[in-house]
């Protein structure tokens, strides 16, 4: 049985399996503001997709993952799937989200139905990365 919610504190051992970008603090403030979630698999968690708002307005997925023992059997296109409609019946009309050019990602979103729309190069030393792509939809 799949089952999909938002994410709580309690899940903080398992977030952080998953993603090593998120800040503690952050954490904290997405468990309140419920703008994560958490995929689950017969009770047992092996996803997570967390987002902000883009230009203070825009919902922007900023991680998408699924536990790399279930890729690859649509976890990860429910997963959005769910966000976007969660963020349809919130009232907005359009998502975003983004990879760098070197990850496969950019497949499976334009499968989706997300559209290129930009990108940009990190060049700073400390941070510097190949460039982000950035992704589009209407919902």
């Amino acid at each position: 049985m799949i089952k999909i919610r938002y994410m709580e504190a309690s899940d903080k051992q398992f977030w952080y399996s998953l993603d090593r970008h998120l800040p503690e603090l952050e954490f904290d403030i997405k468990v309140r503001t419920k703008r994560g979630y958490v995929f689950l698999l017969e009770d047992k968690p092996i996803g997570l997709l967390r987002y902000n708002l883009f230009w203070d307005n825009t919902p922007f997925c900023t991680m998408l993952f699924i536990d790399e023992k279930y890729q690859g059997n649509g976890f990860g296109k429910q997963l959005m799937e769910y966000w976007e409609s969660d963020m349809k019946s919130q009232g907005y009309g359009m998502v975003m989200t983004s990879t760098q050019v070197d990850e496969t990602a950019q497949c499976f979103y334009r499968k989706l139905g997300y559209k290129d729309c930009g990108g940009f190069v990190i060049d700073v030393p400390a941070y510097a990365q190949p460039m982000e792509m950035f992704f589009l939809k209407a919902i």
